[in-house]
C-alpha cells in the first residue's frame, strides 16, 4: 500500500479504475479528479459508502482542483472524450493533448514525484505528450494498452477453444490502433504452442478481432467506449507497481534504442516495480513481427509529428 494514488477523470473508466483500485487496498486515499464539478465528489461518496459491504478501509475523495492530489504516488490519466462510432483514434488527437498536457502540468507541481499511468487515446501519443510536459523520467510515464489488447486477444482464444482464460499466455506489441501486433510465436495455452491447437488461417479472424477490440465495443454502446476491461489494466500496472511485483507486461514505454528503435512510446514486455518501468525487456521476433512492429512505429510516428503542445 501507497500512501495515495490519484485517478484523474471520473468518466466511467476513471470512475471503475478508482474503485478498482480502492477495494484492493492499494492505496491509504484514493483521489478521483474531473472537471465536471459534483461528478466526482458524488461518485467519490458513493464508493466510499460501498467500503463497509466490499470491507476495504481506502479512503475516497472526489475533487475537481489539485490540492487534494498533491504528493500522490501514482496518478493514472484516464481524462479525454471518448472515442464515438466512426471516430478513429487519431479523431481524438488534439483535443486529448491539449486535456492531457494541462493535466501533466497540474500533476507535475503537485505530485513531482509519481509515476504517471496514462490510458487517454491516442494512447501512444497521449504518453509522449505527458512526458514532455511533465518532465519526468522515462521510467515514470507509462502506457496502459498492451495490457488491454493482449487481454482481448486471450478471451477470444479462450472462447474459440473452449478453455480457461488463465492458461492462455500471449503478448500483444506495437501500438494501440490498427497497427497492433500479436505475437503468434510467443502464444501458448499452458506453454503448449496455440499452433497444435489453431491453424494460421483459424489464428488470423481472432488476430482481426483483438485489433478491433474497442471499435466492436464502440458500435454496440453508440454512445461510449469500453471501461472494464481498460480500467482493469490499469489497475494491474498500479498493483505492479505498489506491492513492487516484477511483472513482465506489454506497456507502452519511451523507447531508446531498443527493438532498433528511439524517439516513441510504443507497445513492449516492461518490467514494472516500485521505481515504475525498471527495464524494456527485449525479446527475439521472429522477420514477419519485427516489420509488423516497424509498420506500427511508423503509425504512431506520424501523429506525433502533428500533435500541438
Amino acid at each position: 500500500m501507497v500512501n495515495k494514488i490519484t485517478v484523474v477523470g471520473a468518466g466511467n473508466v476513471g470512475a471503475t479504475t478508482a474503485q478498482r483500485i480502492a477495494e484492493k487496498e492499494l492505496a491509504r486515499t484514493v483521489v478521483m479528479v474531473d472537471i465536471a464539478d459534483g461528478i466526482p465528489q458524488g461518485k467519490g461518496l458513493d464508493q466510499w459508502e460501498s467500503a463497509p459491504i466490499e470491507l476495504f478501509d481506502s479512503r475516497v475523495i472526489g475533487t475537481t482542483g489539485y490540492e487534494e492530489t498533491a504528493g500522490s504516488d501514482i496518478v493514472v490519466i484516464t481524462a479525454g472524450i471518448p472515442r464515438k462510432p466512426g471516430m478513429s483514434r487519431d479523431d481524438l488527437l488534439n483535443t486529448n493533448a491539449g486535456i492531457v498536457g494541462a493535466v501533466a502540468a497540474e500533476v507535475a507541481k503537485t505530485s513531482p514525484k509519481a509515476i504517471l499511468i496514462i490510458v487517454s487515446n491516442p494512447l501512444d501519443v497521449m504518453c509522449y505528450v505527458a512526458m514532455k510536459v511533465s518532465g519526468f523520467p522515462r521510467e515514470r510515464v507509462i502506457g496502459m494498452a498492451g495490457i488491454l489488447d493482449t487481454a482481448r486477444f486471450r478471451s477470444f482464444i479462450a472462447e474459440k477453444l473452449d478453455v480457461s482464460v488463465r492458461d492462455i499466455q500471449a503478448m500483444v506489441l506495437g501500438g494501440h490502433g490498427d497497427t497492433m501486433v500479436p505475437l503468434i510465436s510467443y502464444t501458448s495455452i499452458s506453454g503448449i504452442p496455440i499452433t497444435q491447437f489453431l491453424s494460421k488461417e483459424e489464428l488470423e479472424p481472432l488476430v482481426v478481432r483483438a485489433r478491433n477490440g474497442g471499435g466492436e465495443i464502440v458500435k454496440y454502446l453508440k454512445t461510449g467506449s469500453a471501461y472494464y476491461a481498460p480500467s482493469s489494466g490499469a489497475v494491474q500496472m498500479v498493483e505492479a507497481i505498489v506491492n513492487d511485483q516484477k511483472r513482465i507486461l506489454p506497456c507502452a514505454a519511451w523507447l531508446e534504442g531498443e527493438y532498433g528503435m528511439k524517439g516513441l512510446f510504443l507497445g513492449v514486455p516492461v518490467k514494472l516495480g516500485r521505481k515504475g518501468m525498471e527495464k524494456v525487456v527485449e525479446i527475439a521476433l521472429s522477420a514477419d513481427e519485427q516489420a509488423a512492429l516497424a509498420k506500427s512505429a511508423d503509425a504512431v510516428r506520424e501523429p506525433m509529428s502533428v500533435v500541438k503542445l
